[in-house]
């Protein structure tokens, strides 16, 4: 494999590089096409303006705008000149991005004009959009330019967590780890033949990762601006996809988007990988149902951690449903139990090349952001998994997720699953509120199966002759779709917001 020090500098250059590398359906006209020598120009214009502009090595860049061309190439420009990438989450309020921007102290932002009007005052703006001073057009500087060859564990990017239980954090992440990433994904495999759709947004681990290893892998991405279930599954029929890449609950919309399905064709499709949260018994049979011959893999990744964790059974053991798979050999894995780190079920810890170098301003937080390794230098995930006998390791939950009802640990994603094996249930979400009596009860959110005359008395009764009675929802709320957040996953917050307030009327 090419050797790599910068992260921004990924293109192979003994490959072809006439070839199409990127497919952009964003942006403020149609589709562009850009092959590998356009993009690794674009990138070097990038780095290049940066430079001209007075911008140091080191300094921080952000980033807020839908997915599209120039987003991915400032991106790797900004990496390339030696600067760090802060790609920001759009969906956040104002008051969260000019957190994100202060708390990492970024020099310029680059933008679309969709997202002009969330920028702080003051704060130097490029544009996408705009013509003169403040255009992009204007910033690049065209040339050559010679890649910023980084120091050992230069950070490259911060990736901002989504803050949904407090202010985002800053994951730092250096150019050594996740060339590491895209390295170790592709291993000895030639994925160059392979067209990869890209809907998550590029402030998410999930889609950076995927065009990271897509573009050191020489394949050809296809860029949708956001998800939408019509132009999805529209794209993959036009662009012959051949791999998807997508949180659970996306692919779960879409195969719900009946009139859209109708005019579906995944012939094309060999690889449907999912990640990000956790997939439902229910979900992988509809997926199964839709594309019989793809190949699902059920994933399993963090933003700290990186998504190289599981891997498939060395032995050929077939995945068993909804497990994630066996350690990875290149990353050590543990499971621990209050103390007990041989348990075969508890916190998932991991120790890798792949991992963050720490939070940023860890220490000038108030409180203080808790140290995420553990004092042997695993880093401690949070999520509780089992591991079965032959090394499966399936997830629980979030250990921050669990709450407490009559003495019993409950799991939210134990009674999803559960709800979601019913016959008539598509989809469901479960949040915790409290309880006078039993200091917290569940509560669900249930999307029904086409046609479905399931009705919430039917489900009480399901989980609780197929379950321990404390984790019987108390109240079911049947809904079209479940709300997702910014990343794409299920928006319990939101949810949890529904329930108090229509509980309180009650």
């Amino acid at each position: 494999m090419l050797e790599l020090t910068n992260l921004g500098d990924l293109i192979v250059r003994n490959q072809d590089l006439h070839k199409l590398a990127l497919i952009d359906l964003g942006g403020e006209c149609g589709p562009r096409e850009y092959t590998y020598a356009q993009l690794d120009e674009l990138i070097n214009s990038v780095a290049r303006g940066l430079v001209r502009a007075g911008y140091q090595v080191g300094d921080r860049i952000a980033i807020l705008a839908a997915n599209r061309a120039e987003n991915l190439a400032v991106y790797y420009g900004i990496m390339r000149a030696g600067m760090v990438a802060v790609p920001i989450n759009y969906k956040f309020p104002k008051s969260m991005i000019e957190f994100i921007v202060a708390d990492s102290d970024a020099k310029i932002v680059f933008c679309d004009n969709a997202r002009k009007s969330e920028l702080p005052i003051g704060l130097p703006h490029i544009s996408f959009d705009t013509l003169g001073e403040y255009g992009f057009e204007e910033f690049i500087d065209k040339g050559l330019f010679a890649t910023i060859h980084p120091i050992k564990n230069q950070i490259a990017m911060f990736l901002y967590t989504s803050g949904s239980s407090g202010k985002p954090k800053g994951v730092m992440l250096s150019h050594e780890s996740h060339i590491w990433v895209a390295k170790t994904r592709i291993g000895d495999k030639d994925l160059s033949r392979h067209r990869f759709l890209i809907a998550a947004p590029l402030y998410h681990m999930n889609a950076l990762a995927l065009a990271k290893m897509a573009c050191l892998a020489h394949s050809t991405i296809i860029l949708l601006p956001e998800f939408n279930t019509k132009t999805y599954i529209s794209a993959v029929k036009k662009y012959q996809v051949t791999w998807l890449t997508a949180v659970p609950p996306m692919i779960a919309m879409m195969l719900h988007d009946q009139a859209a399905m109708s005019e579906s064709d995944f012939s094309s499709v060999e690889i449907l990988r999912m990640g990000s949260a956790p997939v439902s018994a229910s979900l992988m049979l509809a997926i199964a149902k839709a594309m019989p011959h793809v190949q699902i893999m059920n994933a399993y990744g963090t933003t700290e951690g990186g998504p190289v964790v599981f891997a498939p059974h060395a032995a050929g053991i077939p995945l068993p449903n909804l497990s994630v798979g066996v350690a990875n050999p290149a990353v050590e894995v543990r499971l621990n139990n209050q103390g007990n780190i041989h348990a075969d079920s508890g916190i998932l810890e991991m120790r890798s090349p792949g991992l963050l170098s720490g939070y940023h301003k860890a220490q000038s937080r108030t409180p203080p952001l808790k140290n995420p390794f553990s004092e042997d230098g695993f880093y401690i995930t949070g999520d509780v998994f089992r591991r079965d006998q032959e090394g499966f390791y399936y997830f629980i939950g979030r250990s921050d997720d669990m709450f407490v009802c009559g003495g019993e640990n409950i799991y939210p994603s134990q009674i999803e699953k559960l709800l979601e094996s019913h016959p008539d249930v598509e989809q469901a979400a479960v949040v915790g509120i409290d309880d006078d009596i039993k200091g917290q009860k569940p509560v669900a959110f249930v999307v029904k199966k086409i046609s479905s005359l399931v009705t919430d008395q039917d489900l009480k009764i399901y989980t609780l002759s197929n379950a321990p009675a404390y984790q019987h929802p108390r109240h079911i709320w049947f809904v079209d779709a479940l709300p997702l957040a910014t990343t794409n996953k299920i928006d319990k917050v939101k949810l949890l917001e529904f329930a108090l307030k229509n509980i309180s009327k009650n």
